[in-house]
């Protein structure tokens, strides 16, 4: 194996003994009482390189993007949007070990609760939206600013909001098989 592989493996590790102490620190103190320094020395790392990792605190939680949705929205077949989306959904989570799923719900419990990240994940949403904007145009050869990319970009996130928020209250729930149905019954047009 490569030396750049090595120093990729290391880095993975590293970030996520860094977010695997925050949390138990979090758990623990509260979000709020857990400073910076304390999260270093929890995962024995200098407070320099907790900021390589993370330029804030806030940046434990805050997600400006979800890598694995939009490498698989990328790769979804030709298809109506919404069932592009929920397919994109669909692998994105069957790309994440149990581990990965469960430090996500750790990290949705906190912005759902804390209201800081509250505001933090609000603030960049915009992002993660653009990006499934633009990739959705492309695919359709429609203007990002055209409405129905709007509608169907704001529906299928608006339904997954609302599955993510009811699963930070509910830690027994199989957060991606309710967002897949969610988006299924979004797919279908929402009949009752």
């Amino acid at each position: 194996m490569s030396g750049g592989g090595l120093r990729e493996r290391k880095k993975a590790r590293t970030r996520e003994t860094i977010l695997r102490e925050a949390f138990r620190l979090f758990r623990e103190r509260g979000y709020n009482a857990t400073t910076v320094d304390q999260i270093a020395e929890a995962a024995e790392v200098s407070p320099a390189t907790f900021f390589r990792y993370f330029p804030t605190k806030e940046d434990l939680v805050a997600r400006d993007a979800f890598p694995p949705l939009i490498e698989a929205l990328r790769a979804q077949p030709p298809g109506p949007p919404v069932a592009v989306l929920r397919g994109a959904f669909r692998t994105a989570f069957a790309s994440l070990s149990a581990e990965e799923i469960a430090a996500g719900h750790a990290r949705e419990v906190f912005a759902t609760t804390v209201p800081e990240l509250l505001a933090a994940n609000l603030r960049r949403s915009p992002g993660v939206l653009r990006e499934v904007t633009q990739i959705l145009a492309d695919r359709t050869g429609s203007d990002t600013d055209d409405p129905r990319i709007r509608n169907v970009v704001g529906a299928v996130f608006g339904v997954v909001a609302v599955v993510w928020l009811q699963w930070a209250q509910d830690p027994g729930m199989d957060g991606p098989a309710e967002v897949d149905m969610a988006l299924a019954h979004l797919e279908s047009g929402l009949s009752l």
